[in-house]
């Protein structure tokens, strides 16, 4: 589509990481019809701008250039959309739970398994005012839960994610379910310890990586790291066209994870397989490698870094006894002790980078934060930020508007914070809970930890404390509104949250979402939100690597059934709570914030970073406005380039300034933890953790899990969008016609089991098992089975020792955190066992759960659990 296009088209953000600050991506063209979604397009940049406007970046090297394009390069997941908004598995109305009387029996023990029956929006408004009324009345504001974050849509002022919290300040405040860093669990909790790097505790210093690695590197590791799945959802496919971009110039690939993923499989010139969560052994015998041949960087440590004498010697075995050998590391990693040699060899002759994509086994494993810091003590070793040596994301590369966190050029980032009417920040709650605490809290557990724990908050936060809850004074959790309904299956041991949410300590459960899934089936009351395709936005894609763009989102049709968005869901429930009178009267245009819908759109585009002179209605007409690249970005320091430089210069955040190989801040806060000490190291295990293969649970529980962010979905998203389940990998059809989470497991443990391709199978451990289909694959390593996490909950039994029959493995994962003093979530690389099961005979023991409403071409059905008439 060139610039002389005439026609009306609608541009939306169809990115999915559900933070309307000015993070989304994938911009699309939508062509409607007779209100009716015709098809999903990438947008075309120069439709309204020639090339020369938007100062198109450049990166050359060997004789070749690489460019952004002037086309989207949105993935199927944004193509594909328009199935989720016409799924079977819609809200249609406001629904309340047959068997819960507010004025009676509320039978908090038949949560997730009740029917449902409709009601007005008009009585739904009222109940859930009655109960807010109710809970302030009798236990105060604290005593409600609001579960507020996560990952979906991206709105602003038809936020999809905490609008009950705007409400819920102005009427006395509520108890927040703090998000801590999932995507980042390793490095917040241990790199920071090391090299700062607020806010993540990854590089945040990435300016011109790309291109510093097209000139002077060698080669990337990607650790754990899937370029062609995770993005998908947040940045589109720029990701996959550096890895392009990385072959076509001679730079090498090198993947070390469990599993052949889909990057490996395309892009990857090496292969390291390792198991598991095991990858701390692998560089510590890296590190012994370099140490004892003395191939690693001493001049460098000895002014770029301190304590580095208390890492030697603990790799050399002078603290244990237990010199941290590549024979050493083989036994636990299954790395071969010839090739770990192998690797760090050419490691120490060449610049190496290193490449993330966030999650995996790798990063919210128990002691997660090893890895993470081993990691960074290793590029020191080589000379962190020399020539083609960093670390560096695939995505999210505008993150907390930092513009030196994309290691592509960069363009201004939109700041879309002045509309956004969504969540109100954890932090300005006294009264909070983090989300890995949320199934004890509920349940009358007085919790401790430290740290604000929201992602996004310095180093020194994690020393902050001890907090509680509940509060002194507070009678804890007796209402949960969710507007993020998947928390069993994207979160930490998701049966106990099940057993919590049918805990007699909850007294109501709101749930508002478009789709009938996962958490949704323990609301008392649900009020159906719609999606974004109807509702009239603004909006941006910043995160997509090409040029950052304010977007007028314009409405594509009209609400399906009886739906409303979010705030206007919540305006609702505001408007009921006027007739109560006191701290409610006049709530409802307190909580409109004292503009219109319009009126917060253009004032989202004034402030958003556009020029003074910015016509808005020009906007509106073009439905958007594209920020042209930086023309200083060749100058942008490349990575941390000054520091390697300079270290007195340009200081990390530590408080030495420095690489930390010894934390005193550690060292001095926590003395006595053995999880995560002053010095990175391995960890057998914990009073919490055991899941390690060598130790006695792993004679029962032989196999580590690897639950990856999904191919086909994004966490818990798209799991019913029938396009996708046509693909052969993306379920496995059983005999019974159901189409399982597909299983992988590797020919030599298929054999010892009895396993062949298109069985179903129980992956479980004493937490409880879900089911799969099983594909017999080389593509993961003798010793793991790999599972996606993120697929519905699909419950065969319910609570501590269930079973689920749609593979949302986060069900079986671990409930304690990371370790002792870390609020980290542990949802991969844990112990597990697998066995055939017969599904006809699963079917004759559990006939209710086997013979709910089901359509194979999307899955679960809405109306599955609405009993009409009733």
């Amino acid at each position: 589509m060139g610039k002389n296009v005439t026609g009306t088209h609608i541009v939306k953000g169809l990115g999915f990481d559900s933070f309307g600050l000015g993070a989304n991506a994938c911009s699309v063209d939508i062509d409607e019809e007779n209100d009716k979604i015709l098809r999903i397009r990438p947008f075309h940049f120069d439709e309204h701008y020639d090339p020369e406007d938007l100062n198109p970046w450049k990166i050359e090297a060997h004789g070749k250039t690489f460019e952004p394009g002037f086309k989207t390069l949105i993935s199927p997941l944004s193509l594909c959309y328009k199935k989720r908004v016409y799924s079977k598995n819609r809200i249609p109305y406001p629904l309340k739970r047959i068997d819960w009387d507010p004025n009676g029996e509320r039978n908090p023990q038949n949560r997730g398994t009740s029917g449902y029956v409709r009601i007005s929006w008009d009585e739904a408004a009222q109940l859930v005012a009655s109960e807010i009324k109710r809970i302030h009345d009798t236990y105060g504001p604290n005593s409600i839960l609001c579960e507020y974050d996560g990952h979906g849509e991206t709105k602003i002022v038809h936020a999809a994610h905490g609008c009950m919290t705007k409400l819920m300040e102005l009427c006395g405040g509520f108890t927040s379910q703090a998000r801590q860093p999932d995507s980042w669990e390793g490095w917040y909790w241990g790199a920071k310890h090391i090299w700062g790097m607020d806010p993540l505790g990854q590089q945040s210093k990435q300016s011109n990586i790309i291109q510093d690695i097209s000139e002077n590197g060698d080669a990337v590791l990607f650790w754990g790291c899937d370029v062609e799945t995770t993005p998908l959802g947040w940045g589109g496919y720029m990701a996959s066209r550096i890895c392009f971009w990385f072959t076509d110039i001679g730079v090498k690939q090198i993947h070390i994870s469990p599993d052949v993923n889909y990057t490996n499989a395309v892009h990857a010139d090496k292969w390291i397989p390792v198991l598991p969560n095991t990858d701390a052994a692998l560089q510590l015998a890296i590190a012994y490698t370099w140490i004892t041949e003395g191939t690693y960087d001493q001049e460098y440590l000895d002014t770029h870094a301190v304590g580095f004498d208390h890492f030697r010697y603990y790799v050399l075995g002078g603290e244990d006894g237990i010199p941290k050998t590549p024979k050493w590391a083989e036994k636990i990693c299954g790395v071969p002790s010839y090739t770990i040699k192998a690797f760090a060899r050419y490691w120490a002759k060449h610049a190496v980078s290193i490449a993330h994509c966030n999650g995996g086994s790798y990063i919210r494993s128990a002691f997660s934060h090893e890895p993470a810091r081993l990691e960074v003590a290793l590029l020191g070793m080589q000379g962190l930020g020399k020539p083609g040596a960093n670390q560096f994301k695939f995505m999210e590369w505008t993150l907390f508007g930092i513009p030196g966190v994309s290691p592509l050029p960069p363009s201004k980032i939109p700041d879309m914070g002045a509309a956004y009417r969504g969540w109100v920040s954890s932090g300005s709650q006294p009264s909070f809970i983090p989300k890995t605490m949320i199934p004890q809290a509920i349940m009358g557990e007085k919790v401790t930890w430290y740290g604000h724990v929201t992602a996004g908050l310095p180093r020194e936060d994690q020393f902050t404390g001890p907090f509680t809850f509940p509060l002194e004074g507070d009678h804890g959790i007796h209402m949960v509104w969710s507007d993020t309904p998947c928390w069993e299956t994207c979160w930490n041991g998701g049966y106990h949250m099940q057993d919590a949410l049918r805990h007699e300590n909850v007294e109501c459960v709101v749930i508002q979402h478009p789709w009938m899934e996962n958490d949704c089936f323990f609301g008392d009351i649900i009020l159906p939100s719609n999606t974004k395709f109807e509702t009239e936005d603004i909006g941006s894609d910043s995160d997509s690597g090409q040029w950052n763009v304010v977007l007028y989102e314009r409405q594509a049709i009209q609400p399906l059934y009886d739906s409303k968005s979010d705030k206007e869901a919540v305006g609702e429930v505001a408007k009921a709570l006027e007739k109560f009178g006191g701290i409610y009267e006049n709530i409802y245009e307190r909580y409109l914030g004292g503009k219109t819908d319009d009126e917060w759109i253009e004032y989202g585009f004034e402030k958003s970073g556009v020029p003074e002179d910015a016509s808005f209605e020009e906007f509106k007409e073009k439905q958007y406005f594209a920020f042209p690249t930086r023309e200083d970005y060749r100058e942008m320091p490349v990575g941390l380039s000054k520091f390697y430089k300079d270290p007195e210069k340009s200081p990390l955040r530590t408080p030495t300034g420095k690489l930390e190989y010894y934390s005193t801040s550690l060292a001095q806060m926590w003395p006595d933890d053995k999880e995560r000490g002053p010095v990175p190291h391995w960890v057998d295990e914990s009073p919490e953790h055991q899941e390690r293969q060598y130790l006695d649970r792993g004679r029962t529980y032989p196999f580590l899990l690897v639950s990856n962010h999904p191919h086909f979905r994004v966490h818990a998203q798209h799991d019913d969008v029938t396009w996708l389940r046509e693909i052969e990998t993306c379920k496995v059809t059983g005999p019974d016609g159901y189409k399982y989470e597909p299983i992988w497991v590797h020919p030599s443990d298929a054999g010892k089991l009895g396993l062949e391709t298109g069985d179903i199978a129980k992956i479980y451990n004493e937490r409880g098992g879900v089911l799969g289909g099983v594909i017999v694959s080389e593509r993961i390593i003798p010793g793991a089975i790999y599972q996606d996490h993120g697929a519905r909950v699909d419950p065969i039994v319910m609570g501590a020792g269930g079973l689920d029959r749609g593979g949302a493995n986060n069900l079986i994962a671990p409930l304690p955190t990371t370790s002792k003093n870390t609020v980290g979530e542990v949802t991969s690389g844990f112990l597990v066992n697998i066995e055939k099961v017969d599904v006809f005979q699963l079917a004759e023991q559990y006939p209710e759960a086997f013979n709910r409403e089901y359509d194979p071409d999307c899955g679960l059905v809405a109306t599955a659990r609405i009993v009409e008439g009733a």
